[in-house]
C-alpha cells in the first residue's frame, strides 16, 4: 500500500517553507486571484515561482487554489492568470466551477486538475464524472464517512486520487458553501471572504419586546448554535489509509507558521509510524495527540468520518480557542562558538523558565533558559518586548526555522 501524501496549507511564502521543512509532501496555496482565502497574504507571481522552486528542490509539490466561483467579469481574465501558473511551474490547480475546469483543459491541457471540496463531491458517480472530464484528483466533501470513502474507492478508477481533510476547522454549511456571511456582512464565503458568523453568539428577540434577548439555552451567555469543533484524525490514521485516502489534507491557510509546522510534523510522524511499525504508532497515539494540542485550537472531534455526530460536533458554550501552550520565540540561528541560540521573541519570557524547542525532523527538546543577552551583548533577566532579538546560552545546537514554546501561564 502506497504511503499517502501529506498536504499542508501555505498562506504565504514563509509558511510554505515551514510546511515543507517540517514534512509536507505538498502544499496548497492561493495566488492573487480566484482563491477562497482573501484573509491570507497569498502569493504574487514572483513569490509563487520562488515557492515552487523551493518545493521542487525539496521533492515537494505545489497546488494552487482557483476554487472561487467567478462572475462574468472575472472569468475572462482566468486564461491569462492560468498562463502565469503554468509559467511558475505549479503542479496542479484546484477548481470548483465547471467553466474554469473547461478553461484549464483548453488553455493548459497538461495541467493537473483537482476538484475542490466546494464541489461537494460525496459519491462515486460524481467522482467518475469528473474523472471522465479529465480530473486527476477529487477533494471529497467533509460530509463523507470512512465507510462511504471505502465504497467510493472500490467504484472509481485506481488512478483517480482521493484527497480528504484530516485536521482543522469545520464549516456549518455543506462543503463550506455558506451564505450567512454574505447576508449579514456582505462578505461572501464563496468568494474567499467569510466573516465566520457561525462562530458568533445568538439569542432570540420577540418583536414586541425590542432589546429583550432570550438565550436559546437556559444560560446567561446565550448559545453558539452554529459553532463547530475542529476536526482531528491523528488518532485514526490507519483507518484513513485503509479507506483509500491518497492525500491527507490539513486546513489552515490563515494559520501561523508555528501552527503549520506543529501540525504537519505531528501528522508526518504519525503517518511514517504507521508504515514503519503499526504497533509503534498505536503505542504513541497519546504522544501524537499531545503534539496537536500544543497549538491554539478549538475542541477536537472526528468530523463526519464515523457518521452523523449530532451535538458531539458542536460547541454551544463559546467560540474561544484552547491555548494550553504558547509560542515565545522563533529560532534564527545558533552560534556554536558562544553556544548561544539566536532568537526573535514573540511573547515575554525570562531566565529560569522551562521550555520546549520544536525543530524540524526531531523530537521536542526540553531545557531551562539560563543566561540571556540583548543585541548589545548585555546580560538580561527577561525579554519583555515583541520581536526583540535575544541570545540564550544553550549547549544543544538548534537549526533555524525552529520554535521555542512553553505551557501557557
Amino acid at each position: 500500500m502506497k504511503k499517502p501524501e501529506l498536504l499542508a496549507p501555505a498562506g504565504d511564502l514563509t509558511k510554505l517553507i515551514y510546511a515543507i521543512l517540517y514534512g509536507a509532501d505538498a502544499v496548497y496555496i492561493g495566488g492573487e486571484h480566484f482563491s477562497l482565502r482573501t484573509a491570507s497574504a497569498n502569493f504574487t507571481p514572483a513569490e509563487m515561482k520562488q515557492g515552487v522552486e523551493f518545493a521542487h528542490k525539496k521533492g515537494a509539490r505545489v497546488y494552487v487554489a482557483c476554487n472561487a466561483v467567478p462572475h462574468n467579469d472575472e472569468i475572462e481574465f482566468f486564461p491569462q492568470y492560468l498562463q502565469t501558473l503554468v509559467d511558475c511551474g505549479v503542479d496542479a490547480v484546484i477548481v470548483t466551477d465547471p467553466g474554469m475546469f473547461s478553461l484549464v483543459r483548453k488553455f493548459a491541457p497538461e495541467m493537473e486538475i483537482h476538484i475542490s471540496t466546494q464541489a461537494s463531491t460525496v459519491n462515486y458517480q460524481a467522482c467518475n464524472f469528473w474523472y471522465e472530464m479529465g480530473a486527476k484528483r477529487i477533494v471529497l466533501g467533509r460530509e463523507v464517512s470512512l465507510e462511504e470513502i471505502s465504497e467510493i474507492r472500490s467504484k472509481i478508477p485506481e488512478d483517480l486520487e482521493l484527497e480528504s481533510f484530516v485536521h482543522g476547522a469545520m464549516c456549518m454549511a455543506h462543503s463550506g458553501r455558506c451564505l450567512i456571511s454574505d447576508f449579514l456582512t456582505g462578505r461572501s464565503s464563496n468568494r474567499g471572504n467569510c466573516a465566520q458568523p457561525c462562530r458568533w453568539k445568538y439569542a432570540v428577540m420577540e418583536e414586541t419586546r425590542p432589546g429583550e434577548y432570550f438565550p436559546l439555552e437556559e444560560t446567561e451567555s446565550g448559545t453558539f448554535i452554529f459553532n463547530s469543533k475542529d476536526m482531528c484524525m491523528i488518532e485514526h490514521v490507519p483507518e484513513l489509509i485503509r479507506a483509500g485516502v491518497n492525500s491527507f489534507k490539513i486546513e489552515g491557510r490563515v494559520k501561523t507558521e508555528f501552527y503549520v509546522a506543529s501540525i504537519v510534523q505531528a501528522y508526518r510522524n504519525a503517518i511514517d509510524a504507521c508504515f514503519e511499525d503499526l504497533s509503534y504508532y498505536t503505542e504513541n497515539i497519546p504522544n501524537f495527540a499531545e503534539e496537536v494540542n500544543k497549538v491554539s485550537h478549538r475542541e477536537y472531534y472526528t468530523g463526519f468520518y464515523y457518521g452523523y455526530q449530532g451535538a458531539k460536533g458542536q460547541n454551544y458554550k463559546n467560540s474561544s480557542y484552547i491555548r494550553d501552550w504558547e509560542l515565545i520565540a522563533v529560532v534564527k540561528g545558533y552560534d556554536p562558538i558562544k553556544k548561544r541560540l539566536l532568537v526573535s521573541e514573540r511573547n515575554k519570557f525570562s531566565a529560569g523558565e522551562t521550555v520546549e524547542i520544536l525543530e524540524a525532523g526531531k523530537q521536542p527538546y526540553t531545557f531551562t533558559i539560563g543566561k540571556m543577552y540583548n543585541e548589545k551583548g548585555d546580560f538580561i533577566l527577561s525579554a519583555p518586548h515583541a520581536e526583540m532579538h535575544v541570545e540564550i546560552e544553550c549547549d544543544h545546537p538548534v537549526g533555524p526555522y525552529s520554535f521555542i514554546r512553553r505551557r501557557a501561564k
